[in-house]
């Protein structure tokens, strides 16, 4: 483990340092010797530091300048052997990130020589080119995992620096696909202030701006969220006008940008879709049951419990809703909202617990705003309208449910009423998976689940009502289309969830988490569930 946490803030004059000595040619380079590797998978360097060399201070460069360690003067306190390895074993690798570079290993053979209380720095080539964010990355034992040193990033150059406090290090450049940093910023009015809007990196994260065809930098806080990636793929950030002058006339429009992180807030124990203790290369799933399924060919891709049943809570939702669409209803045919509609509800929980839509006995309203109130918003007293007004006894709508259900394959699943407020709704990870599959063969659930908000007035009294999604990744996830979408808690369920989503027009994937403790975790783990299906898929 490092004995130190520098961050990439107060190493900002110091990689500046770096750069100029490297470029005045201030260090020594010991000449190299390299090992044979005839009938070797890897390829093996070594060099003798001797006391004359180290108190000159040197740069070790192997592998055709690929790998770089800068080391000043009094970094080492004795003579050493240096042996950098190139790794072409099997090795296990993050799933999260994608690697851009060769995996290197290197050591310093005398242990003593170096008291880890001086970091040297690395320079490091890549070999991939990409738009996303690069960091050094070395593996720890410790956790089994990947953890992120503070990188700087030289993409005209294809190399990065980074800093190191360790005599022995496996290390690799990795790309990470959940932030975008190179590609087009735009303006517009927002605070009057240093500060951009960003669908990648979170809210009081502070980033250096560099406008790639002229040089010129600004450092902004991220204290919006924007652009829209579904309608601008290539937008880095928006940035505040007063930020955008710093870089380019507001007259241009569109500028091209680099990003190079000052400060990136962590969410929870996360920073960019990473865990604090590192990247793994399998999934971590703290819920109860879950699974990932490939929607076109039917194929389990990740499972944890998948056949145990529990409450499905919400959930129930969108079985409801389709069986009512089954019948085939007239959408803008107006009903009357009658208040013992949501007295059901109040069978399973206290009047001020049940998520509903704000109406009065005799409002009026279509059948569409009821479809939406119900989706999009959750809404329990809706789904109960729909039900009384959709030709069958209440009863018989919910046994229409389980005729549904069991007809799809999904026989461990039972309704005892519509809404998912009842814990007796029971369903398992896999079955809801399958009912997800012919559930979206529907284009008004379809859109109904995954708008980020739905909006409509009573007819009678004229109300405006305005109902927002309650899966919060429809506004944040940036770098996978969600294609349908349930929340559900209940306390005996806690946090459920479904995401359907898919990317580069391939076949959707089906992400189902049932029994979180968090909601944040929630939504979290089920986008890692989504990212790793559509990653691996494409493997």
């Amino acid at each position: 483990m490092l004995r130190k946490i520098v961050t990439v803030e107060t190493q900002c004059i110091a990689f500046l340092l770096l750069s100029l000595a490297l470029s005045a040619g201030n260090f020594i380079y010991a000449a190299d010797e390299i090992v044979p590797a005839a009938n070797r998978v890897n390829n093996y360097y070594s060099i003798n530091l001797d006391q004359a060399t180290i108190t000159k201070g040197y740069t070790v460069s192997a592998f055709a300048d690929s790998l770089k360690l800068s080391l000043m003067p009094g970094i080492l306190k004795d003579s050493t052997r240096v042996e950098i390895v190139e790794l072409n074993e099997p090795i296990d690798l993050p799933w999260q990130l994608d690697k851009i570079s060769k995996i290197y290993q290197f050591e310093f053979k005398n242990k003593a020589a170096y008291d880890n209380q001086q970091p040297f720095y690395i320079q490091f080539s890549y070999d991939l080119p990409s738009d996303y964010y690069k960091q050094v990355y070395f593996y720890d034992k410790n956790y089994l995992s990947w953890r992120p040193l503070p990188t700087i990033d030289y993409p005209k150059e294809s190399f990065v620096r980074t800093l190191i406090h360790l005599p022995f290090a496996r290390i690799a450049v990795f790309a990470n696909p959940n932030a975008l940093a190179m590609g087009q910023a735009s303006w517009y009015k927002n605070k009057g202030g240093l500060f951009a809007a960003s669908p990648d990196f979170p809210q009081k994260s502070k980033l250096r701006v560099y406008n790639t065809d002229n040089n010129k930098f600004v450092d902004v806080v991220v204290n919006d969220f924007g652009p829209d990636r579904k309608l601008h793929p290539g937008r880095v950030v928006d940035l505040d006008k007063v930020a955008f002058k710093k870089l380019s006339p507001t007259g241009v429009g569109v500028i091209n940008v680099r990003l190079e992180p000052i400060k990136i807030k962590a969410e929870g124990k996360r920073i960019l879709g990473v865990s604090a203790i590192g990247a793994k290369n399998s999934l971590e799933i703290s819920a109860r049951s879950a699974v990932l399924m490939n929607e076109q060919t039917g194929e389990i891709i990740w499972q944890k419990n998948a056949s145990s049943t529990a409450p499905l809570a919400s959930l129930t939702k969108l079985v409801a809703v389709k069986v009512f669409l089954d019948l085939r209803p007239t959408l803008n045919q107006i009903v009357a909202y009658s208040i013992k509609d949501e007295e059901y509800n109040y069978q399973y929980c206290n009047k001020w617990e049940s998520a509903k839509v704000s109406l009065k006995d005799g409002d009026t309203l279509t059948i569409a705003d009821l479809l939406y109130s119900a989706l999009v918003g959750s809404a329990n007293n809706a789904i109960e309208t729909l039900v009384r007004v959709s030709g069958l006894g209440r009863q018989e709508f919910i046994e229409k449910m389980n005729q549904t259900a069991a007809g799809w394959g999904a026989v461990s699943t039972h309704f005892v009423e519509p809404t998912g407020l009842s814990p007796q709704n029971m369903s398992s990870a896999l079955d809801y998976a399958i009912i997800t599959k012919e559930i979206y063969t529907h284009p008004i659930i379809k859109k109904a689940s995954t708008i980020a908000e739905y909006k409509f007035t009573t007819i009678n009294t004229k109300k405006f009502h305005r109902l927002k999604n309650t899966n919060q990744l429809i506004n944040t996830a940036s770098n996978f289309k969600i294609t349908g979408s349930k929340t559900g808690y209940l306390d005996e369920a806690l946090y459920c969830l479904m995401i359907r989503a898919e990317k580069d027009s391939l076949g959707p994937v089906i992400a189902v988490t049932m029994g979180v403790a968090d909601r944040t975790q929630s939504f979290n783990e089920t986008a890692d569930l989504v990212r790793y299906g559509l990653k691996t898929r494409n493997q």
